[in-house]
Parts: C-alpha cells; structure tokens; sequence
C-alpha cells in the first residue's frame, strides 16, 4: 500500500474536520458533537463513577464502627438435615437466640447458625448500638467491591445519558440534512427529468 493511500485511509473519520467544498455546517457540528460527547463521557463519567464509588463506601466501612459482635445462645435444638445426597450438611438456618445488650437487657431474636446445634450453646451475632440483631459488617474488601459497582452504574447511566443526547442531536442533523436534499432536488430534479 503506497504512503499516498495510508495518508487517504487514515483521514477518512477526519474528513469533516479538514476544509473541503463538499463539507457542509452540518458535517462541522457532527464533528464537534461527537468529540464533545466523547470528551464529556470520559471525564464526567470517570469522574462520577470514582465519586460515586467513594460516597457509597463511606457508610458501607461504617459498619464496623455501628455493629458489635456479641455471643447469644440457643433457645432451642437445631437440628441437623440430611442433604440431598444424604450426608450431614452444614447449612445455616434460622434459629432463636438471647442475648444481653451493653447495658443489661435481655433480648431474644432469630438469626442463622450452623446445623447440628443444641439448646444452650453459644454462638456469635451482631448487634447494633442499640442492642438490635443484624448482619455482620462487610470486609473492606467487599464494601470495595459494593462501591465499585455502585460507581460502575452511576458512570455507565452518565454515559448512556451523553449517548442519548448525542443521538437527539444526530437525529436533528440528519433531517436538516434531508431537507437540504429536499430541497436541492426541488431546484435540480425538474432540470433531469424534463420537468416544469
């Protein structure tokens, strides 16, 4: 391939950028819209998406400062299931426990534990400040993860937002450009075809 073709090949998805007598106000705008589009999706949707991953993990690291790990015990037997293949599992279900918050009162709640436990044994729960039963708080590395998907949507809903913009305008565009053909072809047509 001659260095004159490579040169022609590369600026074909210029052409609307270099001065040509065919290129019309429109082709510019295309132009322009589609490099505005690109610039605002890379930097404001980076943008949203790291801050957005930043507000989420806040209050997901949080949770370590809000809930206490706090041994209950058993109110009744858990029994152990076999599993479909007929071996003991090791399923977690839901069983009633008590336990005694910071400040002496008695609580009673459901939370899941291990299969196979008996009345009376001691198991780990989490609490929160208020002596409430709730979920163990995320390891820093799954409040990352969380963080990170919520800033994944946030930016990729950014970008599809700028894509639907860029479309609107697009569509604009292109009926302009159908009516300057219209247009065109009302002055031209009637002198092809014999036409008055």
């Amino acid at each position: 391939m001659s260095a004159r073709a490579t040169r022609r090949g590369l600026g074909r998805p210029l052409w609307r950028w270099r001065r040509n007598p065919l290129r019309r106000r429109t082709d510019v705008i295309e132009a322009w819209s589609l490099l505005l589009a690109a610039v605002i999706m890379l930097v404001g949707g980076v943008t949203l998406g790291v801050t957005t991953a930043l507000l989420a993990r806040e209050p997901l690291m949080e949770q370590h400062e809000n809930r206490y790990q706090t041994q209950a015990v058993l109110v009744r037997d858990v029994p152990q299931r076999p599993t479909e293949l007929g071996e003991p599992g090791a399923n977690r279900v839901r069983a009633t426990v008590r336990w005694t918050d910071t400040l002496g009162t008695t609580h009673t709640g459901q939370t899941r534990v291990d299969e196979g436990r008996e009345a009376g044994e001691r198991v780990t729960i989490w609490t929160d400040e208020r002596g409430e039963l709730t979920t163990a708080p995320l390891s820093p590395a799954q409040a990352a993860t969380r963080a990170g998907v919520v800033g994944a949507i946030a930016a990729t809903g950014f970008c599809c937002l700028t894509l639907s913009a860029r479309r609107q305008v697009q569509r604009r565009l292109d009926r302009e450009r159908a009516a300057q053909w219209e247009r065109a072809w009302a002055e031209v047509g009637p002198r092809w075809s014999g036409r008055v």
